[in-house]
């Protein structure tokens, strides 16, 4: 195709803002990652402020944050095997039940801390399902001119969910402890039903027999031996993962440091919200210093060294506003780290392994999420916050310096190298 039919063929299309089905997937998705926000910060702010221990808040977080290590591999490939649209359906009727069950216990104030558990893993679950499904759903939804359009889109919303939905989460559980959930519950059923109204099917017209002579296991295996042969990839996510798991450990230590201050829990909307701005701002210039500094190792280096002198800095004070800028720090690097790593994978890995990858990929930098959970909760029960602050701040300039002697960090391959590779 030549460029002039190129330009032609993108004109023809109508713009996004009229494509009636992207816009019900679009606008239910984010209700649906909106009510994941909202509910997700609530668990630990309850089981925290009506127990009053740092353990049984760990194990909370622990527990929502488990199907990242346990859900992401198999998911990924059972979304490759189902009808999207069913998987999204059912996804969401088990997200209903599963959270209005906590709004109405709290609501007939009751508590318990394994019912807590049990239902955020149960919709952390789906929502890895939902994920999967949904981002391989929008491609059949819009032209392919307009994929690239439509997934920054999508992006864009995940960063105004998270900027938004956080601070929700810490308000609605302040007003009442069942508002949280209550919240996610309508806003599950809202997603629903827009998928219900979508006319365009999810996925191409597959040949019969597809799948079925495969063993799932040996689909997961394939994605994952591609990824093991790419060195500098492999790395960089074990860098990736160490990092998630301080993070989890600073989230932990933000909210015991305001209560340990004394302060309001309406004060970590103000924390989190300021730090929402900056992982937006972030996603928003990514692209730009991506392509001023194109080498991955740069910005591996780069990144950890900033982290470390925020989170130390989180460590000198006490002011709230203080806390949100220097956590909004944190989010804009990762927001432009994030960004940079997603343009290196896309570009190495092979159209046909995209999405088992992407599973893989997640299950490695992710998955390990939950030990920083629990992590955290056992360095704050015996340190308290501040120390657990400095000690992360450590071992992120220790991250640093790792990251800068590491040699398989050094054989990153080159935009030139990808575009000949894919070219073959």
């Amino acid at each position: 195709m030549t460029l002039t039919e190129a330009a032609g063929a993108v004109a023809a299309d109508p713009p996004l803002r009229r494509n009636r089905d992207f816009l019900l997937l679009w606008s239910g998705a984010s209700l649906s990652f909106l009510a994941t926000r909202v509910t997700s910060v609530a668990y630990p702010l309850i089981v925290l402020w009506h127990t009053g221990s740092p353990l049984a808040m760990s194990v909370v977080s622990t527990a929502a944050l488990l199907p990242l290590l346990l859900v992401q591999l198999p998911a990924g490939a059972v979304v490759d095997r189902w009808d999207r649209r069913r998987v999204m359906l059912g996804c969401e009727a088990g997200r209903i039940a599963a959270v209005g069950s906590v709004a109405l216990s709290l609501a007939a104030g009751r508590l318990s801390v394994t019912h807590l558990a049990a239902v955020a893993f149960t919709e952390a679950s789906l929502a890895v399902f939902y994920r999967l499904a949904e981002r391989g759903a929008v491609r059949n939804l819009v032209p392919a001119s307009q994929l690239p359009a439509a997934l920054a889109q999508n992006e864009a919303r995940g960063r105004a969910a998270g900027l938004l939905g956080q601070p929700a989460g810490v308000l609605l559980q302040s007003a009442g402890r069942a508002l949280p959930f209550a919240f996610g519950a309508v806003g599950y059923l809202v997603s629903a039903v827009s998928l219900l109204l979508i006319r365009k099917p999810f996925q191409e017209q597959r040949p019969d027999g597809t799948h079925r002579s495969s063993r799932l296991a040996a689909e997961v295996a394939e994605g994952l031996r591609w990824l093991w042969r790419q060195r500098f990839l492999r790395s960089a996510l074990g860098y990736v993962a160490a990092t998630n798991v301080l993070f989890q450990m600073l989230a932990l230590a933000l909210v015991l440091r305001i209560k340990e201050a004394g302060l309001p829990s309406q004060t970590l909307a103000v924390v989190v919200g300021i730090g929402g701005v900056g992982g937006l701002c972030g996603a928003l210039a990514g692209g730009r210093i991506q392509r001023r500094i194109p080498r991955q190792r740069t910005l591996l280096i780069a990144g950890a060294l900033s982290w470390a002198l925020l989170i130390g800095a989180m460590g000198l004070t006490g002011s709230p506003v203080a806390l949100g800028a220097l956590y909004a720090g944190t989010g804009f690097v990762g927001a432009v780290f994030n960004v940079a790593a997603a343009v290196y994978q896309v570009r190495t890995t092979p159209d046909a392994l995209q999405g088992r990858v992407a599973a893989a990929a997640g299950l490695i930098g992710s998955g390990t999420n939950a030990v920083g959970s629990l992590a955290g909760g056992l360095l704050l029960a015996a340190w308290g916050a501040l120390p657990t602050v400095r000690t992360i701040a450590g071992a992120m300039a220790a991250l640093a310096v790792l990251a800068a002697l590491a040699p398989d960090l050094k054989g990153e391959l080159t935009d030139e190298a990808t575009d000949k590779d894919r070219d073959h």
